[in-house]
């Protein structure tokens, strides 16, 4: 008998750019009061449709939802100033407006410091744990034609009743935590040489930590093997950001944190709209407070 495959079926959604620059302070203070408004005006101009987004091409949404969005933070640490986050239908979206963000005169003042690339991830481990077996109960050769149509079918059905959390809408929160992360592949441990069955019961428990926070935060997972550094990216979005660190404390003691979870840089920044980032460039003070509303 063929051997079930190892790997869950995944479904992708929006393609995902995360930007962390350091701002020029110094060659900002050189310019002029007039170039200064010019540039504020510019980028302003083009960032702000992008917070507001539009409707994607790849996915129905429910009215008011706009998933291809752009949203600005104001990064906090040495990691940078600003980070720019950005969701769209494809990765030739993400290019087309890193472009044009970095062609404004605004974007020249902007040092990149880091960035990742990834894909809106929604791992279908328990439906994956019952098409596998019923496909073989059938007869069925993995990745013969007919497997490969029926598990079409059913990813077109998941994809349909996922529509909303695979091209998300960039949450109407204060505060964002982004950071990457590995499960581990060592000689000694390793998460990719344990049984599906066993990584879908781990992950299980994993999310029941998740869900308990789900009034007060919100969380996309992306995937970025073979696109980035790092196995996944995780977005946590919240009013608090004391939650991020109950959060992410507690799900480390779960067993697929506490001995395959690998973190990167956190990364945190404090919602700073189109509409306020003259406030928050003031070199004068009148801005103080302004923006952080």
């Amino acid at each position: 008998m063929p051997e079930i495959p190892p790997f869950p079926l995944t479904l992708d959604g929006s393609s995902l750019l995360h930007q962390m620059f350091r701002f020029d302070w110094p060659a900002w203070r050189r310019l002029d009061s007039s170039a200064r408004s010019r540039a504020i005006q510019e980028f302003a101009g083009l960032l702000s449709p992008m917070e507001k987004g539009t409707a994607p091409e790849s996915a129905t949404s429910p009215d008011g939802v706009r998933p291809n969005q752009s949203a600005l933070f104001a990064q906090l640490g040495h990691k940078g100033d600003l980070m720019l986050i950005h969701f769209r239908d494809t990765i030739e979206q993400l290019a087309q407006v890193e472009r044009d963000l970095a062609r404004t005169e605004f974007g020249g003042f902007l040092q990149p410091m880091h960035s990742y690339l990834s894909i809106v991830e929604l791992g279908l481990y328990e439906s994956s744990s019952k098409t596998y077996p019923l496909l073989m109960g059938e007869g069925m050769e993995p990745f013969s034609e007919e497997w490969d149509r029926r598990i079409r079918e059913v990813m077109d059905r998941s994809a349909k009743a996922m529509a909303v959390r695979l091209y998300p809408a960039i949450p109407e929160t204060k505060y964002l935590c982004f950071y990457p992360m590995d499960k581990r592949r060592g000689e000694q441990v390793n998460w990719y040489t344990k049984s599906m069955t066993e990584r879908a019961r781990m992950m299980q428990d994993h999310g029941l930590i998740g869900r308990r926070f789900a009034g007060t935060v919100k969380q996309i997972i992306s995937g970025s093997i073979g696109l980035d550094d790092w196995e996944w990216g995780v977005d946590l979005f919240a009013d608090n950001p004391g939650v991020f660190k109950q959060l992410i404390y507690e799900m480390r003691f779960d067993e697929a944190s506490a001995l395959y979870g690998l973190f990167g840089a956190f990364y945190v920044g404090v919602r700073l709209r189109a509409a306020d980032l003259g406030s928050w460039l003031a070199i004068d003070g009148t801005g103080d407070g302004a923006w952080n509303r």
